[in-house]
């Protein structure tokens, strides 16, 4: 039976009320209808689900040369990931490249899974320096806790009987929250989400000794793709001049950081 408005709105209410206020690594407030826990345990099954049928399709990318790629370079900059959240260490950080030439994305659940898609390699051939930005963008955003905000976004905006589940841990916790989890990757970041990251992204690239002058370049060229292609990852970002602006005013306090992990 479909839900009422008011019933709704009750579960909207229930949901707040379940809620907990946060703060994130810059200070932001958060909203989050989730613990951590409960949504590391929720993507793990979307992560699954949503790799599974790939992976039966022949669309998980087998490139021997691209996979070392990625692999080296995430591997350099988890560490720096569980050095600026230590309890991270237990996390399963997974990394998967999906074979599509058409989607210019990538992105990261909570608990560490992640995804890149060989369409952001195609549109803009990056350099190590600035796929570690990209890389170190989408680790900052499950550092932050920006899925479990997506999460709770998208729990908030169901508002069923599922999601009170979810927020209650009744039976229908784990499959719910598992919709959920994979709703969330398909939500744009806030803008707020965004620079954060951003600003996560880069320290952690320069940590790992990755130049942060990549990020600045990493922009123009996704900028440059445009059009009806415009990348998923930059979808709410600040305005071009801004990003850019304030990409720029990080990269000279940033530059310790690479210069110290270059020697």
């Amino acid at each position: 039976m479909p839900m009422t408005s008011l019933s709704r709105s009750l579960c909207a209410g229930l949901l707040c009320t379940l809620a907990a206020c946060a703060t994130s690594p810059t200070g932001r407030t958060q909203f989050l209808a989730f613990s951590e826990q409960n949504a590391i345990a929720a993507s793990k099954q979307a992560y699954t689900e949503m790799i599974t049928p790939l992976a039966n399709e022949n669309r998980i990318n087998t490139d021997a040369k691209l996979n070392a790629r990625v692999k080296r370079i995430v591997d350099r900059l988890v560490p720096q990931a569980i050095a600026m959240r230590p309890d991270t260490a237990g996390w399963d950080w997974t990394m998967t490249v999906i074979d599509d030439p058409e989607t210019v994305n990538a992105w990261a659940m909570a608990g560490g899974k992640m995804a890149l898609y060989t369409g952001l390699i195609k549109a803009i051939a990056p350099t190590d320096d600035e796929l570690a930005q990209v890389l170190g963008h989408e680790i900052a955003h499950a550092l932050a806790k920006h899925s479990v905000e997506k999460m709770s976004v998208a729990a908030i905006a169901d508002a069923g009987v599922k999601t009170v589940g979810i927020a209650t841990d009744s039976a229908l916790a784990m499959q719910g929250s598992a919709l959920v989890a994979a709703l969330a990757v398909t939500l744009p970041n806030s803008r707020s989400m965004e620079s954060e990251a951003d600003r996560i992204g880069i320290e952690l690239a320069a940590r790992a000794g990755y130049d942060p002058a990549a990020a600045v370049t990493l922009w123009d060229k996704m900028a440059a793709v445009g059009g009806a292609r415009t990348p998923q990852f930059l979808s709410t970002h600040p305005n071009p001049a801004a990003r850019k602006t304030a990409l720029e005013a990080l990269v000279p306090q940033m530059r310790p950081l690479y210069e110290q992990a270059r020697h």
